[in-house]
């Protein structure tokens, strides 16, 4: 997009990605577990914790050597996109803290945010705001307004997936004391807001292409799209939380798809 582009920044930003959601995936496993919100009412799959496979002790230690290997790689991506440019590279290593803290503060300590029903707002900012337009300037050292679109669309899918797991959690997070975004709203509106999400992704998405696509292959992200309104269909019919379990990997699948076909068709197709 606008011109640039760099495989190998590329891979090491995938790569920061996946290590941030690794962090996530083994805080919430600890910080849950150690809370007792994972307990035998919980819908989802059991986690490590939970199921006895790691001790807190154990995943405590995955938790520091994920984090280790995690500021490594953004020591490195940074490193490779802001060589001579030191401001750059301070502001951005103080975002790639910050993007470890909140990836382990969601569940884990006295004060964890997703406990506060803010869980939301800070996906929505790092998995989509941070993600998209940080990633932008990574390549291109600016950011353009018009930017935001994708940026929006990437956040509100990755919010919809954040609320569809809380939704299947409804109940036991309830219990548990867990005051998620869907706890303080009630099943009906979260499945409302849910709508709104993932409807907001569709026509932030869709404006940004009416703006800039100019070849057939750049619409191809909109394809994912295809099962999510699949998706909103049955949210519509469902009515036990459980119910809501099966559909989390249909909405990161497409959140995915569109991502990459989206990559793909605005820097190999042309």
């Amino acid at each position: 997009m606008y011109g640039y582009s760099d495989v190998m920044l590329f891979i090491w930003a995938l790569l920061a990605t996946l290590g941030l959601q690794i962090i996530s995936n083994l805080a919430n496993d600890y910080g849950d577990g150690v809370k007792g919100t994972d307990n035998n009412e919980r819908i989802g799959p059991e986690r490590a914790l939970q199921s006895g496979a790691l001790s807190a002790k154990e995943l405590k230690n995955g938790i520091v050597i994920a984090v280790l290997l995690t500021v490594l790689i953004i020591g490195f991506l940074l490193w490779k996109a802001f060589e001579n440019e030191p401001l750059y590279y301070l502001f951005f290593t103080f975002l790639g803290v910050l993007s470890v803290w909140a990836a382990i503060r969601y569940t884990v300590g006295d004060a964890a945010y997703g406990y506060k029903g803010l869980g939301d707002i800070f996906v929505f900012c790092f998995f989509g705001l941070l993600s998209v337009l940080g990633t932008m300037f990574l390549f291109t050292k600016f950011i353009k307004p018009d930017a935001l679109l994708p940026a929006f669309s990437v956040g509100f899918l990755s919010t919809a997936v954040l609320n569809l797991n809380n939704m299947r959690d409804y109940l036991s997070d309830a219990k548990a004391g867990k005051n998620t975004l869907v706890v303080k709203l009630g099943l009906p509106k979260a499945k409302r807001y849910h709508y709104f999400l993932l409807l907001g992704a569709f026509f932030s998405m869709t404006f940004f292409l009416y703006l800039h696509a100019t070849h057939w292959q750049q619409l191809l992200c909109i394809l994912a799209f295809i099962p999510v309104f699949i998706h909103l269909a049955k949210v519509l019919r469902t009515k036990q939380p459980g119910e809501f379990d099966p559909e989390l990997k249909k909405v990161a699948l497409s959140t995915f798809f569109m991502a990459f076909f989206f990559y793909l068709g605005f820097n190999y197709f042309l």
